[in-house]
């Protein structure tokens, strides 16, 4: 297995950067491979896919390739397929405008949690002007969960979608998307999972899960500024995709992809695959394989633990702080970390950090309806000050940690 240092070697950027990288929940460092291939495709292949000369052709494959491949990332293969766009907001956007357009049946109701983020709660919301009745499902002030039973006291027989977190980019926790999913279908409802704070710390199983619509950002998991969205070959044949009318709906993922996804991020997101074989301990020159992922994000849990504990033991000595999510390292819960300060605004500590080469945030990180209910309830300052949160990933080590804390001694 590859060590931490060995890892880090695979991220020129964390060599040069003037920073310690925290910030990874807004977007992850890339390998240099994934950087060499997008590089190469713009100097080497940058044509239009869908012609018959050479060169359109190895365009062409590269673009199916990087399909196949984010299947097979997903677990998908069999089950449905995934669509590519610039951003995960782009595509719960535009599937929302696809459901406005279906047929109903009679199911006019959508639930969506208060801990989404913007992403995967706004486009829902808009369609109360297109007929549509939206429920808010309300977490718990207390432990900041959502509870299976208040979802199953929204659900009727005329709820069409639920949406909801994998995890909270706030609150770091993982909700059991598994028995929100069986709830909704056994509902008759589809699900909307918006994965991108779960997807790089864990491996995404959607066929496990059986969610209809799973999405993601690939740029916060090693990888170019695009995002997907998995779909059901079910869920698909439900709606008409938006591209042009001439495309027949049958064409998926193609109908989805209005415009196309960005060519030489296809060729980004296939190079991928190197480094997840070399942190699952295998040959970098194989084919992709989904066991080889599982055991990659196995990896990169066992690196996150430490990191996760070290954080949250030191915050839990600060009587002035509150963490905002769960307070105890577990496996329900991901290295991403917010709190908050009983006095010091969460601008003040962050910006000092900033000083210090921390490279943290603070805000309500487009989970604006969680940070909004927060602040009205006396917990935070208010929303646009938010929380601060350091956003941990595998190739982070303890010095930076301690280093974080010995900044935090003097601001906490």
């Amino acid at each position: 297995m590859l060590t931490t240092d060995e890892i880090r070697s695979f991220f020129p950027a964390i060599q040069t950067s003037p920073d310690v990288i925290l910030d990874n929940a807004g977007g992850s460092q890339v390998p240099k491979g994934v950087a060499d291939a997008i590089r190469d495709y713009m100097l080497e292949n940058y044509v239009q896919v869908g012609a018959d000369y050479e060169t359109s052709q190895r365009s062409t494959g590269t673009v199916a390739k990087a399909h196949e491949f984010i299947d097979l990332f997903m677990n998908g293969v069999g089950c449905g397929h995934a669509i590519l766009a610039s951003s995960t907001t782009v595509q719960c956007a535009v599937l929302a405008d696809c459901y406005a357009r279906a047929a109903r049946g009679g199911r006019n109701e959508i639930i969506v949690a208060e801990t989404a983020h913007e992403a995967n709660a706004g486009p829902w919301y808009r369609l109360a002007d297109r007929g549509f009745v939206v429920h808010t499902w309300a977490f718990d002030l207390e432990s900041l969960e959502l509870h299976l039973a208040d979802l199953e006291n929204l659900l009727s027989d005329r709820t069409l979608l639920v949406a909801f977190p994998h995890v909270s980019n706030v609150l770091g926790n993982v909700d059991d998307a598994q028995a929100i999913t069986k709830a909704a279908h056994g509902a008759g409802a589809r699900v909307v999972i918006d994965g991108v704070a779960y997807a790089p710390h864990r491996a995404i199983d959607v066929a496990t899960l059986e969610a209809d619509w799973y999405g993601y950002s690939t740029y916060k998991v090693f990888g170019p500024h695009m995002a997907a969205m998995f779909g059901t070959n079910e869920a698909f044949e439900e709606l008409d995709g938006p591209n042009h009318f001439f495309i027949p709906r049958e064409e998926v993922p193609y109908k989805f992809e209005p415009g196309g996804p960005s060519h030489e991020g296809c060729a980004g997101l296939l190079a991928l695959w190197p480094y997840l074989a070399a942190l699952a301990g295998g040959a970098v020159d194989g084919e992709p394989d989904r066991k080889s992922v599982e055991k990659a994000f196995d990896r990169i849990s066992v690196l996150e633990d430490p990191l996760l504990h070290r954080m949250l033991e030191y915050l839990g000595t600060k009587p002035d702080v509150r963490i905002i999510g769960p307070a105890s390292p577990s496996p329900s819960r991901v290295a991403t970390v917010s709190f908050v300060h009983r006095s010091k605004r969460s601008a003040e500590i962050a910006k000092a950090a900033n000083t210090a080469h921390f490279g943290i945030r603070y805000g309500h990180f487009y989970a604006y309806r969680l940070c909004h209910r927060l602040a009205l309830e006396g917990v935070l300052h208010d929303v646009e000050d938010g929380v601060v949160r350091v956003s941990m990933l595998h190739y982070n080590t303890l010095d930076e940690i301690d280093g974080l804390i010995r900044c935090f001694e003097e601001l906490l």
